[in-house]
């Protein structure tokens, strides 16, 4: 059974929807068409709906979902990990090698990435084979089967701790989580349906036929309460990592923007495969006092209701404790109002750089809507959100580092920690 009964009239809905195809004769003055503004609808169940036709020859559509780890509890710990691995598996209406052979028969992809928040399924082809691909992406996020032996082969993929609740994939209680899981996180309420060269009527037409399945807003999940503590790993390694944080802001707030400007003051590490960090703050900070091998940057992770900021250092095992404590130390001075102008400015270019080079590639700008449209029901453009970093003042930099020097910290590290200081010793 087909989960798409009517995939022959979304194939002749579609076709008409397709970028208009220029005749060998036409003039030379004649135009393709303009792409157009990405449209945003949200429909009565909660689904939002958003695409962006660039009339281009390959199209991406990706179906974002609330059910990221923060949605599991000690019964069901790694159900979203396994759920990931488990993308391709028989559903109720295609097998696996149907699944597999049908997306790469048409020189498609299928992707599956988890984070905290959210899981997203993505699906690449040529915009001609659109409705294929559609038909494989909502059998496998709408009607997962999990059969017993399937789940129980993925058993050697799995890499997580023995505590977890899926040692042994083949109990009947694994696959019963799963069931739950989905039935509990997969509604209409907690999903966003993102199209990048798709008709808008096409994609809308879809999620109202196909993903208004389940209403409610699922799992609520675990709050975000931050209460700080420490890990220590004593292993023996000559090389030291530690990294030491405190609360910060939640995605989207005025307050993130702030402590992505004050990551970049600080340093937030290289963009290019094994680059040096040298003309960061937090460097040359260590450098002064340091003549070994090390490495420092800024750490910074915004979420939907709170954040984290910090120092992240990796070092010679001897200068462990004064590596920690001299990039502790630059923050401090950046607290006091140790900013200038010129840095404040630097920091501002390199994080619009950062943020334009993520949305400039198709996977970026997918992953960005996607990711905002969860969160927010809404787009922010890039226009806006450039203005909303020259907006950050020295002083806004300043509070959000005296924020985290005076605030409650967290500290992991892991190595010979002989040298390493404790973090009340800070």
């Amino acid at each position: 059974m087909k989960l798409l009964t009517k995939a022959a009239t979304l194939s002749r809905f579609y076709s008409l929807k397709v970028a208009p195809k220029v005749k060998a004769s036409a003039a030379p003055t004649e135009a393709l068409p303009k792409p157009q503004d990405l449209e945003f609808t949200k429909l009565p169940n909660g689904l939002v709906i958003a695409s962006l036709e660039n009339y281009a020859p390959a199209s991406r559509i990706g179906l974002f979902i609330k059910a990221g780890s923060r949605y599991e509890d000690s019964s069901n710990l790694g159900t979203s990990h396994l759920l990931r691995l488990a993308s391709t598996l028989t559903t109720k209406g295609a097998s696996s090698f149907k699944i597999t052979r049908g997306i790469e028969a048409v020189g498609g992809k299928l992707s599956v990435t988890a984070t905290r928040e959210h899981m997203a399924y993505t699906v690449e082809c040529m915009r001609d084979d659109v409705d294929t691909v559609m038909e494989f992406l909502l059998n496998v996020t709408t009607a997962p089967e999990f059969r017993r032996w399937e789940v129980a082969a993925l058993q050697s993929q799995l890499k997580i701790d023995k505590a977890v609740a899926f040692q042994n994939p083949q109990a009947c209680k694994c696959i019963f989580r799963l069931h739950y899981y989905v039935q509990n996180n997969f509604t209409s309420a907690r999903m966003a349906l993102i199209g990048l060269g798709v008709s808008h009527p096409v994609l809308k037409q879809v999620a109202e036929q196909f993903l208004n399945m389940r209403g409610g807003l699922g799992l609520s999940g675990a709050k975000s309460v931050y209460r700080g503590g420490e890990v220590r790993e004593q292993n023996g390694d000559s090389l030291v990592h530690a990294v030491l944080v405190a609360e910060s802001a939640a995605i989207g707030s005025a307050e993130a923007n702030v402590f992505s400007v004050l990551q970049h003051v600080l340093g937030a590490g290289p963009h290019v495969k094994r680059g040096s960090n040298a003309t960061n703050a937090l460097y040359q900070a260590v450098a002064k006092g340091i003549h070994q091998p090390f490495d420092v940057s800024a750490f910074n992770a915004s979420y939907s209701d709170s954040g984290l900021f910090g120092i992240y250092t990796v070092s010679q095992a001897a200068a462990a404790g004064d590596v920690i404590r001299a990039a502790y130390d630059q923050v401090k001075t950046i607290a006091q109002g140790g900013l200038s102008d010129t840095v404040l400015q630097a920091a501002k270019n390199k994080l619009k750089a950062a943020y334009l080079m993520s949305v400039e590639s198709s996977e970026g700008f997918l992953n960005e809507v996607g990711l905002q449209a969860l969160v927010a029901g809404s787009y922010v453009p890039p226009t806006t959100v450039l203005q909303q970093i020259d907006a950050v003042t020295a002083t806004d930099v300043k509070n959000a580092a005296v924020k985290f020097v005076s605030g409650k910290k967290s500290m992991a590290t892991s190595g010979n920690l002989g040298h390493t200081p404790f973090l009340d010793e800070l």
